[in-house]
């Protein structure tokens, strides 16, 4: 049994020489249970660094299928995973396996929703963002301050990102810094601003870190955001010592988001090959200006009561209210996921 141990502890020997993990710590990365939510460009980064550095289990939950454009700054994926038609989570968790067999690598193939979150992430160490939305981080945060589970934020958009890690009850958290999310069609995206491949592993490798500290207890962790541009070599730590007063989540306990209250709500139409996607909060979009940012992705059309976008092989019709429907699909997953490429939650 020892020498079995021993011969596990061999792959990580100059991890284990780092003074900030040491055995002690090396043993604590192998005993624990990290969830990735979204496998993208930032969770392919994140997962290749907790499996090399050896986590004893890893769930990794992402909606998508893999597209050419997803080579650019994905890193776990290749033309052939392409060819196949497999999903993320699953191109993913077949690379990883081959990387470092010894950790258990649980691919789930789901859109993570306010029914589902709460078993995903059961007896997690750690939750890391690897999402693209705001949605799913606000559903991330309600899930992890109500189950006292540590989780780490990040964003990346051109060539900027940001990260914070949030200890429930402890540190502020998602909605004591951004109390609520951007109305839908006001922030850009990464199909629409572009992105940078570099900051992507910046962010998700400051992510992959933050875990590291919180599982071994040793290290300074992150008490505040971090903020990276790249293009213009900027390196901004903002401190955030005190949780807001009043936060609906960690604060009074209001999760929102996780009980179905706020966020999107989608209805498949019957005979139309299409997805509605709509967003329960009153916003109203400027589809002028939308239309501006969606004219380099496809076929644009806009009038004062609608813009219809067409891209991928989908027609997206998008309201001043924020609704849209999705043509080309009935899964709601895949209209999910274009309402956040092109639309923006």
């Amino acid at each position: 049994m020892q020498k079995a141990m021993a011969a596990e502890l061999e792959r990580y020997g100059r991890q284990i020489l780092f003074q900030g993990i040491g055995e002690a710590g090396q043993r604590k990365l192998l005993a624990a249970t990290v969830v990735v939510i979204g496998c993208g460009a930032l969770g392919t980064v994140i997962a290749n660094h907790l499996v090399r550095a050896g986590v004893g289990r890893l769930v990794i939950a992402d909606r998508d299928f893999i597209e050419l454009n997803n080579l650019q700054r994905q890193l776990l994926f290749d033309e052939e995973d392409i060819a196949q038609g497999l999903p993320k989570a699953v191109a993913a968790a077949q690379k990883l396996r081959r990387i470092n067999s010894a950790v258990e690598i649980e691919p789930v193939v789901a859109d993570v929703h306010f029914a589902n979150i709460e078993t995903l992430i059961q007896g997690a160490s750690v939750v890391l963002d690897g999402t693209d939305n705001f949605e799913t981080r606000y559903l991330i945060n309600d899930a992890c301050v109500k189950n006292g589970i540590p989780w780490i934020y990040g964003g990346v958009i051109g060539a900027s990102g940001m990260t914070m890690t949030i200890v429930p009850h402890r540190t502020p958290c998602l909605r004591c810094l951004f109390a609520e999310m951007p109305p839908p069609g006001t922030a850009p995206t990464c199909d629409t601003a572009g992105v940078l491949g570099p900051v992507v592993a910046t962010i998700a490798s400051l992510e992959a870190a933050e875990a590291m500290k919180l599982i071994t207890g040793s290290g300074r962790r992150n008490e505040g955001l971090i903020s990276v541009d790249l293009w213009e070599n900027r390196f901004d730590a903002i401190a955030i010592a005190e949780r807001t007063e009043g936060c609906p989540a960690c604060g009074r306990g209001n999760y929102e988001y996780l009980a179905a209250r706020e966020g999107i709500h989608t209805t498949t139409l019957c005979g139309h090959n299409a997805v509605q996607v709509s967003v329960k909060s009153a916003v109203l979009l400027d589809l002028a200006e939308l239309a501006t940012r969606l004219r380099p992705i496809g076929e644009v059309a806009v009038n004062e009561f609608l813009l219809r976008l067409k891209a991928d092989d989908h027609e997206l019709t998008i309201f001043p209210d924020a609704r849209a429907i999705i043509q080309g699909t009935t899964d709601v997953a895949v209209a999910k996921t274009l309402y956040a490429k092109y639309v923006g939650i």
